[in-house]
């Protein structure tokens, strides 16, 4: 197996605050890898150090094959960043912007403005190239800087917090573009606070807190984690419900209800509820909770 981001035992310390305590790291090439934390976590740091804007303190990191600190400009050819805050000149047209970067990227003048148009139409900014980019909405914007970051395909693309301040409709462009890069064989890599985004786009996920990795899975595996599913149950009568289903039952009497820990198949909530018809206790109301990576990250990062 191919793996685009390696790390060992990677610190880094700004005065008495240690950011980041001996992080190992594997991204496997072509997938999409979500950093889960909260603020403050080292997702930023992690990032800049890998994409070589920062030097570890102790460690060692590569990226697409070569070495962070040793080999920066192979690095720097392999990848692409887009940071928590835009790059965009608002001085110029959406067009132009884009046309610029891939002059910057040795792109002739044709193949600029045909790469720039493509960008354009790929991030639904068609109608808006003609514009000066000081008129374009946050989300415009922020579409636009990635789109920049585009501009050339890297082997690996980090994204800080790319969808940060984004309405819905920005939020899933960009979740569309991220996930069409993956299938086109980029590793990307993700920082992000909307856990819905990295359940929907990631293969894996690692959950950062004070500097340290302290899960790392597929989000189903981090879900597994924890109870898994249960089975809610709106009982008129909880002590009938509760003397049938025993101690793995518990009974929440301000809502009413009586919740059993289940494998949320079918065939096992349709044996709950054969149980308790069977012992004449009648239910009102059923509903399956799956647990979600928000209940991951508020579990794991407690205290």
């Amino acid at each position: 197996m191919v793996y685009d981001i390696n790390s060992s035992r990677l610190s880094k310390r700004y005065g008495a605050t240690e950011v980041l305590r001996g992080l190992d790291l594997t991204v496997r090439a072509g997938s999409v890898f979500a950093l889960l934390g909260p603020n403050g976590a080292g997702k930023t740091t992690l990032v800049r150090i890998l994409a070589t804007l920062v030097e570890p303190d102790a460690g060692r990191a590569t990226v697409a094959g070569h070495d962070v600190v040793r080999e920066r400009r192979r690095v720097q050819e392999a990848i692409s960043l887009t940071g928590q805050h835009t790059a965009v000149d608002e001085l110029l047209t959406g067009t132009e912007n884009l046309v610029m970067a891939a002059r910057l990227r040795r792109f002739g003048r044709r193949d600029a403005r045909r790469r720039a148009a493509e960008l354009l139409d790929e991030f639904d900014l068609a109608a808006a190239g003609h514009r000066l980019a000081r008129t374009y909405s946050g989300g415009m914007r922020r579409r636009l800087d990635l789109a920049m970051s585009l501009v050339r395909a890297p082997r690996v693309l980090f994204l800080d917090e790319p969808t940060t301040g984004l309405d819905p409709r920005s939020r899933q462009t960009t979740w569309d573009a991220v996930a069409a890069l993956a299938r086109a064989g980029v590793t990307v890599l993700l920082t992000t606070q909307y856990l819905e985004e990295a359940d929907q786009l990631a293969d894996r996920v690692a959950l950062l807190d004070r500097g340290a990795i302290i899960a790392d899975g597929t989000p189903d595996e981090l879900k597994a984690r924890l109870a898994g599913d249960r089975v809610e149950l709106a009982v008129p009568e909880a002590a009938a419900a509760l003397a049938v289903l025993g101690a793995r039952a518990a009974h929440d009497a301000a809502r009413g209800t009586v919740t059993v820990p289940t494998d949320g198949s079918a065939a096992a909530v349709r044996a709950l509820l054969n149980t308790l018809d069977t012992h004449g206790v009648r239910v009102d109301r059923v509903a399956v909770h799956r647990p979600t990576l928000d209940d991951v990250f508020l579990t794991l990062t407690r205290g």
